[in-house]
């Protein structure tokens, strides 16, 4: 196999670099070994080959007495003589054979290792010498304090002279590599062909076997001619870029770094850099770092895998970093760690600072199918939950998220550009996208979509049901609903990206193909969900056992929304709705009417109140479409505009989340959160979702709050923490998971500011109950009796 090294990479002496390097050695080293090996077998050929004709000779010497000592039979003599003859020729022709055997393998082979080989051992000895004394010189140079000046300019010298001579060694070691890679093609395949020559020659009997083998030979030698040609060319090119390289101004010695957004190979930079441990000795080592898709990762060789110190460069910082003893040191920030560099001289230290900044402020770009296989861990910038990377949790029944997703009418294209087989999802709008409409997605930022890999992340269940319930077609009825009726063209593969990019803005961020509806007909939706919620509530099979509620009194000066948020405050068993969709309270005093009772008067026995909301609005209709677990309807109220933390000031302050824990649903939690909803926001109780998900006995949804920060320290008005009242329930599942996330929390604050796990047994129960809770609810209904009056 041709292998060449550019003298442009051999001059950043990279680890690309180093291991060609190390490849072409070991391959010399092989073929070296090789060679040898057929010099010694063709050697002994012609020794056996030689006692084969003497031997021969004697036998044709005794034909030929035999054919004189039969003179007088004529026939007998003719023939012997002929045959006699016809086998001198045979002994000629193989005397013939081995001589070329011998000039064309044995002497021109052995003249190759002896002078090219050689001339390659002693390049790399010289290399690997220079080498070593530029890592002592950089290394020197990079220990050097700043306030000794003489020392760094002693080291700065020995660096520069050092530099200027690995150049040279290294341009002449790899014109020697080149050379020696361009000659033993023609070198090998000429002896070969030589041989092969004197074998055709030798075989007069065999010329039909020879024959078929022939015109390949003939197609060898045409080639032969061809490469010898080429080789004396790439010569001739390689000697002159040589001296041309050589020729250059190299008395600034600092590589040329440059950002590149638009590389192919995804890489926007890359060099060497110094990094400091985090160890106790804060020792330093030299790295191989590179900016790539919006990540800082490092590598000591270059098959080593990368090692991510920034996940993503977008929510970090870069500063100068002048309070060390070395010098050209600056510090990238990310929200969970800190990491101290130092580079080379000052303007490489201004030009990784500017990179990094660079990568801050550019949005994600597309690569084509390499950014697919790159961009492995694109997923962690979403605020989706802990993968734990089990097999259970990458499929939901057996099934890849591929296809479950895939599976949902629609979903087989692209939600945007109609692209066949899409790759990759937004979890928080719960559509497929094609490579490139997920990279315009991702510079919206996760506010309007978070994306993920169908096939390259691990999908929690919960996700791959809120993608089963929603789907391309959903969304873009919503979304899309006056598309044909304004004249806008969707786009279609193979479009410009800024026309997509145009479309996609005014579909998701300005939602301007959204149908807003009319008073009467969100007050039809709010109506119809209130019906939903009715019916929920009395045959749902995914909502636990509830326990009898409390019965709400009407106390003299009381108003209606007091009595309607004590007859909620146990699972809303006590509310049902009316015809309207107006909520109402059944009361246990005698009735004579259906309106309000005046100030200070006791209800009658059957009388029914009624409670009308103030007004209709997205978010009341977000806040019941919670409760009736319809994401169709959540995604299309936040779509109208509907604030994804909408507090209904007539229902206790409480929250869509809070309604979602109500309705029991764990995708409705999970789209909710997914959509920005605030894990610790408190109603008028001053209780949060995770109080609500603890009282109603729901695991799966305090697993969920627990795993997205709820606070379990929070109490209610009534000085309960999530803690106590699992403990008054005699909830042992909740009991266990809340002390386990209190320690998870205690380990997270001992192991330091950077830490970002804690125990691995904390995260392996919550993937369970996760698990459990998504696809077997039923292990987890769990209920006991419990009043939060009491």
């Amino acid at each position: 196999m041709k292998i060449t090294v550019d003298f442009e990479e051999c001059l950043k002496d990279s680890p690309r670099f180093r291991a060609t390097v190390e490849e072409v050695e070991g391959d010399v080293c092989e073929l070296e070994s090789k060679l040898d090996k057929l010099v010694k077998l063709c050697i002994s050929m012609i020794d056996a080959g030689k006692a084969y004709n003497a031997a021969n000779k004697q036998f044709v010497n005794g034909i030929r007495e035999l054919a004189q000592q039969s003179t007088t039979d004529e026939v007998i003599e003719s023939s012997l003589t002929k045959f006699a003859e016809s086998l001198q020729e045979m002994i000629n022709y193989h005397t013939i054979l081995f001589d070329q055997a011998q000039r064309s393998i044995k002497t021109q082979l052995q003249t190759f290792v002896k002078d090219d080989l050689r001339k390659f051992k002693e390049a790399k000895k010289q290399f690997d010498k220079v080498s070593e004394e530029k890592e002592a010189a950089l290394i020197k140079n990079a220990q050097a304090p700043r306030n000794k000046q003489h020392e760094v300019e002693e080291a700065t010298n020995i660096l520069s002279a050092t530099r200027k001579c690995f150049r040279n060694i290294v341009l002449d070691y790899v014109l020697q590599i080149n050379v020696l890679q361009s000659k033993r093609r023609s070198e090998i395949l000429k002896s070969m062909l030589s041989f092969m020559y004197a074998h055709l020659t030798f075989f007069h009997q065999g010329y039909d076997l020879f024959s078929e083998l022939h015109p390949l030979m003939k197609l060898l030698g045409g080639q032969l001619d061809q490469l010898v040609v080429d080789a004396a060319k790439e010569k001739r090119d390689m000697e002159q870029k040589h001296c041309t390289i050589q020729q250059k101004d190299f008395s600034n010695d600092d590589t040329r770094l440059e950002y590149n957004v638009d590389t192919d190979n995804g890489i926007a930079m890359e060099g060497y850099l110094f990094k400091r441990a985090s160890n106790a000795f804060k020792t330093w080592n030299r790295r191989w770092f590179s900016i790539q898709n919006n990540q800082l990762v490092y590598r000591k060789k270059f098959k080593d895998t990368p090692t991510v110190v920034v996940e993503d460069l977008r929510l970090c910082t870069v500063k100068h970093c002048e309070d060390i003893e070395r010098r050209f040191c600056f510090e990238v920030v990310s929200p969970t760690k800190s990491c101290i560099l130092q580079a080379d001289s000052e303007k490489l230290r201004q030009a990784w600072i500017k990179a990094v900044q660079n990568s801050i402020a550019t949005a994600f770009r597309d690569k084509g199918e390499d950014a697919e296989k790159l961009d492995r861990k694109s997923s962690t910038s979403t605020g989706s939950l802990d993968s734990g990377g089990e097999p259970k949790e990458r499929s939901l029944k057996g099934e890849s998220a591929l296809q479950k997703v895939l599976a949902i009418p629609g979903n087989a294209c692209c939600c945007d550009c109609g692209q066949p087989d899409p790759r990759w999802a937004s979890i928080n709008l719960g559509i497929t996208l094609c490579i490139q409409c997920s990279g315009i997605h991702r510079s919206l930022g996760v506010h309007f979509s978070k994306v993920r890999s169908l096939t390259l992340d691990t999908w929690e269940p919960e996700l791959l049901k809120l993608m089963c319930e929603l789907g391309n077609g959903v969304i873009n009825q919503i979304y899309e609903a006056r598309r044909e009726e304004l004249g806008a063209r969707k786009p279609q593969p193979g479009d410009p990206r800024q026309e997509v990019e145009s479309y996609i803005k005014a579909k998701y961020v300005e939602r301007r193909l959204v149908r807003r509806p009319s008073d009467e007909q969100l007050r039809t939706k709010v109506v119809s969900l209130s019906k939903q919620e009715k019916r929920l509530s009395t045959s749902s099979e995914h909502l636990p056992p509830r326990p009898p509620p409390p019965t709400p009194k009407l106390r003299p000066g009381s108003n209606a929304s007091a009595v309607f948020s004590a007859s909620i405050k146990s699972a809303d068993s006590g509310i049902q709705n009316s015809a309207d969709g107006s909520r109402e309270v059944l009361t246990d005093v005698p009735a004579d009417g259906n309106n309000l009772p005046e100030a200070g008067r006791t209800p009658r026995a059957g009388e029914r109140v009624f409670y009308e909301p103030k007004e209709y609005s997205p978010g009341l209709q977000l806040y019941w479409a919670s409760f009736a677990r319809s994401l169709p309807d959540m995604a299309e109220a936040l779509a109208h505009g509907a604030e994804v933390n909408w507090v209904n000031t007539e229902d206790d302050k409480r929250t869509p989340l809070m309604m979602a824990v109500q309705g029991g649903s764990l995708v409705t939690c999970e789209f909710l959160l997914q959509n920005a909803a605030n894990v610790n926001q408190q109603d008028a109780q001053g209780r949060g979702p995770l109080h609500h998900a603890t009282m109603l006995g729901h695991t799966g949804q305090v697993c969920l709050f627990l795993k997205r920060g709820a606070n379990q320290n929070a109490a209610d008005i009534d000085e309960r923490t999530p803690l106590t009242i699992a403990v008054e329930a005699a909830n042992a599942d909740i009991v266990t998971l809340l002390r386990l996330a209190k320690m998870n929390e205690e380990m997270r604050e001992a192991e330091g500011p950077y830490s970002q796990s804690g125990d691995e047994t904390y995260q392996d129960i919550f993937q369970d109950f996760t698990h459990m809770a998504s696809n077997d609810p039923d292990k987890l209904n769990r209920y006991q009796q419990y009043d939060p009056q009491s």
